[in-house]
């Protein structure tokens, strides 16, 4: 009863949330405004021009890649919690995050538009993903262990070529640039950029919810699973790919946002238990909404907006100790 109240919770939430999001800004809006930039036909007059460009392409396309953002981090944490039975496991335990990071400091180091910065970030994560698959791979199979040690050594290696990036960079011009890049921020969305990232965003976040009950059999040994009728290798290699894909995606697009992939899966479990059939939907749905509250506050609380991963740190983690103090802990 408890989960189905929370369940109710949520759902509404996600439908008033954008709404509250799309009004709140430097610029306030009213519920009108909104409406009549959204659905000019529902109105005798339509929306001030000003009020169209701010609601159609300027807010609404944040308001999006927030929460596909969101769900996407929050979908992959606990994929790769479940599938490395690693509580601290988050999207980047493989390196995708970092290795996008170099691509898109290289993007800009070569002073390459948006679209070519977002591209090569892309690109850049999922070669990263592909390198820890091809170091973990042993006789034509990989294990959990060899994994972790190859995304730890994956990440160390594009990590010092981030920093080599930095040293090379114009410090009056370029070096800034990259340094506010890699806080992560969501201010230089567009309808292009969305367009895309948001597909490999919504396909990964598919897949992992296909795989979402062979996850609950994945924390188990690989013979336990095996025998419980799951392709250990197969589920292993899509949900690690789907992942990987996902958190390359938002980071080409917003830069590091750390905390969303450690936090939601957590959360959600304090709410709805161990099972991943539960999980996995309800991170979809905590972590787009945590990331549109974040990307609210940092686009409005001050003159200049705050990088997001300052604020996941902020608020996540405050946020993360009273949800260990009220629950004490995962429900079994």
């Amino acid at each position: 009863m408890r989960g189905r109240a929370a369940a109710a919770l949520l759902l509404a939430a996600l439908i008033i949330s954008p709404a509250a999001a799309l009004m709140a800004g430097r610029f306030p809006l009213s519920a009108q405004e909104v409406l009549s930039a959204l659905c000019p036909s529902l109105f005798s007059a339509p929306a001030p021009q000003m009020v169209s460009d701010i609601v159609l392409n300027i807010r609404l396309p944040r308001v999006l890649l927030a929460m596909l953002a969101g769900a996407g981090l929050g979908v992959a944490g606990g994929a790769f919690q479940a599938l490395f039975s690693n509580p601290l496991a988050t999207p980047d335990t493989l390196g995708v995050a970092t290795g996008a990071s170099f691509g898109a400091a290289l993007g800009i180091l070569l002073g390459l538009p948006s679209a070519g910065v977002q591209l090569c970030a892309l690109a850049s994560g999922l070669f990263a993903v592909a390198l820890v698959l091809f170091v973990s791979r042993i006789r034509g199979s990989s294990s959990v262990i060899m994994m972790i040690l190859a995304g730890m050594v994956t990440s160390a290696l594009f990590s010092a070529l981030v920093s080599l990036v930095k040293f090379a960079a114009d410090p009056q011009d370029v070096l800034p640039a990259v340094t506010f890049w890699l806080m992560g921020s969501l201010s230089g969305t567009t309808k292009e950029s969305l367009l895309f990232g948001s597909p490999l965003i919504i396909a990964g976040t598919a897949v992992i919810w296909y795989y979402r009950w062979r996850l609950n059999a994945m924390t188990l040994s690989d013979d336990e699973a095996q025998s419980l009728g799951v392709d250990v290798k197969k589920t292993r290699f899509f949900v690690v790919l789907s992942a990987a894909a996902i958190t390359a995606s938002v980071v080409s697009m917003c830069g590091l946002i750390g905390w969303v992939g450690l936090l939601i899966p957590h959360a959600s479990r304090m709410l709805f238990g161990n099972d991943n059939r539960r999980v996995i939907p309800s991170s979809v749905v905590l972590g787009a909404l945590f990331m549109l509250a974040i990307d609210t506050v940092a686009r409005s609380a001050t003159a200049s907006e705050i990088p997001s991963s300052i604020l996941t740190a902020m608020i996540g983690a405050p946020f993360f100790i009273f949800l260990l103090r009220r629950t004490g802990g995962i429900k079994a």
